[in-house]
């Protein structure tokens, strides 16, 4: 069963939701020695069945071909707990609010692991009423380039693009705002806490 789907994902699925495997058949209309068959590697169930076994296990279609659950602990969606996504080959960007299986081109994506802002990546703020002004000093030429700028507050995420040549700066709402995020292309993605000033 390992060409698409393992009897171990189908079993520790069930199992973690407490259900039997008579209990799983009878939702998807199949025996329950069928669903026996699965879970020991002696059968493979249809193609046409990995949605509704999907949803009788209560994850993804992507989860259940991985074997690997996305665990959500974010259940109050606190912007703060953000992951990005980019493309390495069109630089498209996502923004999850927890995990995600996220591909471009094909290419599945990881979550992107920020590094303390420093040096060029350093980034700088400054507020003009409900205005917050951000700023680095960073190359900004086709080859090396700032890709986007972000700022995150606990319930809400504002993404500025940037493109080659232009300034690597942007404007958003103050409002809330504690942390902040820049990607540049060639190095990946920067991270820094606004003072408590700024805020």
């Amino acid at each position: 069963m390992d060409r698409y789907l393992t009897g171990a994902t189908i079993r520790g699925l069930r199992e973690k939701r407490g259900m039997t495997q008579v209990q799983l058949a009878s939702l998807l209309s199949v025996s329950d020695k069928a669903v026996s068959k699965w879970e020991t590697g002696a059968g493979y169930p249809d193609i046409t069945l990995l949605e509704p076994i999907a949803n009788a296990l209560r994850v993804s279609v992507a989860e259940l071909l991985s074997g690997l659950a996305v665990e959500n602990a974010n259940v109050s969606a606190n912007m703060l707990r953000s992951r990005f996504y980019v493309c390495p080959i069109c630089k498209n960007t996502v923004h999850a609010m927890g995990e995600a299986h996220i591909s471009c081109h094909g290419i599945p994506l990881p979550p992107l692991v920020a590094e303390p802002a420093a040096d060029e990546h350093a980034m700088h703020a400054s507020c003009t009423g409900d205005e917050l002004f951000v700023w680095a000093d960073h190359d900004m030429d086709k080859r090396h380039h700032v890709v986007f700028v972000a700022a995150v507050s606990p319930d809400c995420v504002q993404v500025k693009r940037l493109y080659a040549e232009g300034p690597a700066e942007a404007h958003f709402r103050r409002s809330g705002v504690r942390d902040l995020y820049l990607y540049c292309n060639k190095d990946g993605l920067y991270s820094c806490r606004l003072s408590g000033a700024l805020q």
